[in-house]
């Protein structure tokens, strides 16, 4: 009878892997949009590496992806598939089941640890939102205990690499529901409206993360300059919840950049009021209220009428020393009918800063004015 044995999984886990190499590339985020960020991990795993890419700006799936499959420094051929059947290439060497290695006799003997959990298996799991707590082994029998998106969980070795598996296989799926045309289905405006509403930025993200780069492309095509606007409002909406969720994910640049190209696609429309004041929240959070003015100004030209972006504009004049403008603002929106709550805060913040200077804007204001500030500050 085999003796029971347990190690931790701490020193092999790989728990940010793809995100820290993704610092030390250039052209990171560009490649995570056109080949979709799991299938641009995936290809790290199994070792192709990406040479070049010919965008299709019609059809994104038929991108030719040029590649080569080895170690470094050797002679490799350069393969070319479209960006379809490269997917499938990833995904049929990642699906492929291999044998279990020896089993490791200690903690210290790390390279046993990864062969037998395999490295393939260690970069997947995080991907996938598995973090590896222990191995145990009792009776030929081993189980590896997880948390999964902060559930603790067990599982057979066997069983959790099947599992793994699985994920990418669905990852392929879903990817495959968005090719072609079906890549922007509007229809799941909708749902990301329903889910940004529940709080749930994560789901936006499964939804729309793919929209970007193939929006971007079409938008400079004959036919996304005739884009009609009832699509166009539809897609400036998608693109709006998007980036938002990339403001709650802290991912600014990301956000700007979606945002940004909602901009494009609503115009003078009904939505621009609202993707201009998403656009100006998120320069205001990432800590550029200087930026941040000119769309959470142009958001009210427009008819925004989400009451927070009067306090924003507040903020972002206050964290630029614009303290009169802040106090204006403050005045300007109570008059508009917003709470006084909302915007009490900066004014009491800009009547502190402004000190005598704001007895003499209340007097320029008249009486009603100064008692105005004077029963809010």
């Amino acid at each position: 009878m085999s003796e029971h044995r347990q190690f931790s999984l701490a020193a092999v886990r790989t728990d940010g892997w793809f995100e820290r190499i993704g610092e030390t590339i250039g052209s990171f985020q560009a490649l995570c949009d056109i080949l979709g960020a799991r299938f641009f991990a995936f290809a790290m795993i199994t070792g192709a590496r990406i040479t070049a890419l010919t965008v299709d700006r019609r059809v994104p799936d038929n991108t030719m992806v040029d590649f080569t499959v080895g170690e470094e420094g050797d002679q490799t051929v350069v393969q070319r598939l479209t960006l379809v059947d490269f997917r499938k290439r990833l995904v049929s060497a990642l699906v492929k089941d291999e044998p279990l290695g020896q089993a490791p006799q200690d903690e210290s003997d790390i390279e046993g640890l990864q062969h037998y959990v395999g490295v393939r298996y260690l970069l997947l799991a995080p991907l996938f939102g598995y973090v590896l707590q222990t191995l145990s082994i009792d009776q030929d029998v081993s189980r590896v205990d997880v948390v999964h998106e902060g559930v603790e969980e067990s599982y057979p070795l066997s069983a959790l690499r099947a599992r793994l598996r699985t994920h990418v296989r669905q990852e392929h799926e879903r990817m495959a529901r968005g090719q072609g045309e079906g890549a922007i289905d509007l229809g799941r405006v909708g749902e990301a409206e329903d889910a940004a509403a529940a709080g749930d930025h994560r789901r936006v993200a499964e939804l729309l993360g793919a929209w970007p780069a193939p929006l971007a492309i079409f938008l400079r095509t004959p036919e996304g300059q005739a884009l009609g606007q009832e699509a166009r409002e539809t897609v400036a909406r998608g693109l709006s919840l998007l980036g938002s969720a990339c403001v709650e994910f802290e991912d600014f640049e990301k956000a700007e950049e979606i945002l940004r190209l909602a901009v494009q696609y609503a115009g003078e429309g009904p939505s621009a009021g609202d993707v201009y004041y998403r656009l100006g929240l998120a320069l205001l959070v990432h800590g550029r209220p200087g930026e941040a003015i000119g769309p959470l100004r142009r958001a009210m030209a427009l008819g925004a009428t989400d009451p927070g972006m009067w306090p924003a504009l507040g903020r972002a004049f206050l964290d630029r020393q614009r303290n009169l403008a802040a106090m204006a603002v403050s005045l300007a929106a109570v008059k508009q009918g917003v709470p006084e709550e909302l915007v009490r805060p900066i004014e009491e913040e800009a009547v502190s800063r402004l000190r005598g200077s704001a007895d003499a804007w209340a007097h320029f204001l008249g009486e009603k004015g100064q008692a105005e500030v004077g029963s809010r500050s």
